[in-house]
């Protein structure tokens, strides 16, 4: 049940085009395109403006500059820079230009080489944690220390605590944070077909108990749907987890108890979710095909309206594609996003099965390859920037906005409104957002959709507003607890996931809670004897590492 990163990718509101958000985003990757509005909304002039002077001194500070960037992720493919709008204005006006290094799906095998050859780019995006820190100890990599006085975007839009969280032992700080954020953001949790649910009364669904219930309703009346969808292999667990206690963190293998990390499968929470899951299974009120489908055989599942409760890490997404495609045929069907199903007792207001960290999804280093490291940090601070973030996540000034209402949100112009959205695609749009800045850009798509006809509004914004980013925990202080790869402790951390895994498997096909609590237990007993202690112990210190860091 590994939870996926707060980095996932998440789709802009865009009004003027689609992009990438974060809380999580990728950098290169197309997101799901929004069904578009046909009228501009009112807006007025009082309330409009060009964009703010402020930001043009952002901008002056760049130094011109072409480098080298390398995205080390088998799936990411960088696109040619100075071929969309947002990169020529960048070209044309700031002087800065990329040349692309491609990972040709074998990115791990391809830094190796670039390591190896001393051929190393001038750029590059990774995940924070052991790559870093090789590049790190051998001495390849730019400390950005000097550089944050002078261009001071980073350091104030992600505060000290989150940098100080990105230093690394020698007290530098080397990575630039992507999809860093300073308020909650997430996108798990749970959505309900609602035709299904207003055919059925619309009972209370707020308990595990009114679930239950709930779903032998659909089992009995709809022969043909999947009372409970938990998502590809099993990943919607994690989110049902936060459901079973107050402000409960889901850590992978770990539990906190304490001033302490503990064994998860001696985890109360923990052992609730597995066994309430497993009657669900046994009483085939959850999908039984949840360890082999595909992706797309799930989404066409949604798509078709073949499900009646959804719960995972992400159902903004595919709950605002799915509630799309029926709505186009059917007006009353679709799907609703509803507060976090919990444990009877407990309080709703302290539910979070979303998590969220303020460091964001992955980083940017930039190496002793480059001949001007500066000039690349004086850029990617603009990028950052309020700015920044406007230009490559909603496009230049001119071409999907003309000016800005008070807050500095850009306010669709006609083009925006009126151009079909496959045109829009192709000015790839959020697609060099390298260092997004979480907070700034869902504030500002919140608002943009605000401006909007509540009809026209989006579907994945309100979700977000709605529930999921009221339902979100700060998880900042358990980031970085990973061993690196070939040390005890990450043998041992393999091992233990291994062991997870097959656990979890096990449960759910398990015949009664009884035999749930014996595999539960003989998991315990086998990561132990793999030096599950060990791992716990190293993983605690750096837990108290980081909250020392954190005040």
């Amino acid at each position: 049940m590994k939870r996926k990163r707060s980095t996932r990718l998440l789709p802009l509101v865009v009004l003027l085009c689609t992009a990438l958000l974060a809380g999580c985003g990728g950098n290169n990757a197309a997101a799901p395109s929004t069904p578009e509005p046909t009228q501009a909304p009112a807006a007025t002039e009082a309330a409009t403006t060009a964009a703010p002077e402020e930001n043009a001194t952002a901008a002056s500070k760049v130094k011109p500059v072409t480098f080298s960037y390398y995205s080390n992720y088998d799936w990411d493919t960088t696109e040619p820079w100075g071929e969309d709008s947002t990169t020529k204005w960048i070209s044309d006006n700031l002087k800065v230009n990329m040349t692309a290094i491609q990972s040709s799906g074998a990115a791990e095998t391809k830094l190796s080489t670039m390591i190896a050859s001393g051929s190393l780019p001038d750029v590059m995006m990774m995940d924070r944690g052991a790559n870093v820190e090789r590049l790190r100890q051998n001495g390849l990599l730019v400390a950005f220390d000097e550089y944050l006085d002078k261009y001071p975007n980073l350091k104030n839009n992600a505060g000290e605590a989150t940098l100080g969280m990105l230093r690394s032992e020698d007290g530098k700080l080397y990575q630039f944070p992507n999809w860093y954020t300073s308020s909650p953001n997430g996108n798990g949790g749970w959505i309900i077909n609602k035709k299904i649910y207003k055919e059925l009364g619309s009972p209370k669904l707020e308990t595990f108990d009114d679930l239950y219930a709930y779903l032998l309703q659909v089992k009995e009346k709809y022969p043909d749907v999947v009372p409970l969808e938990i998502g590809a292999k099993a990943r919607g667990l994690e989110t049902m987890y936060g459901g079973w206690a107050e402000n409960k963190p889901y850590l992978p293998k770990a539990n906190p108890s304490g001033n302490a990390l503990t064994s998860i499968f001696t985890d109360e929470v923990y052992i609730q979710n597995i066994q309430y899951a497993s009657k669900l299974f046994r009483e085939k009120l959850i999908t039984q095909d949840v360890f082999t489908q595909t992706a797309d055989q799930l989404s066409e599942k949604l798509n078709t309206g073949r499900v009646a409760v959804f719960v995972d890490g992400d159902v903004a997404n595919p709950g605002a594609k799915a509630n799309a495609m029926l709505q186009a045929t059917d007006p009353e069907a679709g799907f609703d996003i509803i507060p976090p199903i919990h444990k009877a007792g407990l309080d709703p207001a302290k539910i979070t099965p979303n998590n969220y960290n303020s460091l964001g999804w992955n980083v940017l280093v930039i190496t002793k390859s480059a001949k001007d490291p500066e000039a690349i940090f004086s850029y990617l601070d603009w990028v950052t920037s309020d700015e920044g973030q406007r230009i490559l996540n909603f496009g230049r000034q001119g071409l999907f906005w003309d000016e800005v209402d008070a807050d500095g949100v850009p306010i669709p112009n006609d083009a925006a409104l009126n151009t079909a959205q496959a045109e829009k695609s192709k000015e790839k749009i959020g697609r060099f957002n390298w260092v997004g800045n979480t907070t700034f850009i869902d504030q500002t798509k919140a608002k943009m959709d605000a401006l909007l006809p509540i009809e026209k509004q989006n579907w994945t914004t309100l979700a977000q507003t709605k529930v999921t980013w009221k339902t979100s925990r700060n998880f900042t202080e358990f980031v970085n607890l990973d061993p690196l790869p070939d040390s005890e402790e990450g043998t041992i951390a393999t091992t233990v996931n291994d062991i997870f895994l097959e656990v979890n498997a096990k449960a759910l096909y398990a015949k009664n809670e009884e035999e749930v609590s014996k595999l539960l237990t003989k998991a315990d007993e086998d990561a132990k004897r793999a030096g599950y202690e060990k791992l716990l112990t190293f993983q605690t210190e750096r837990w108290k590492n980081n909250l020392s860091k954190l005040k």
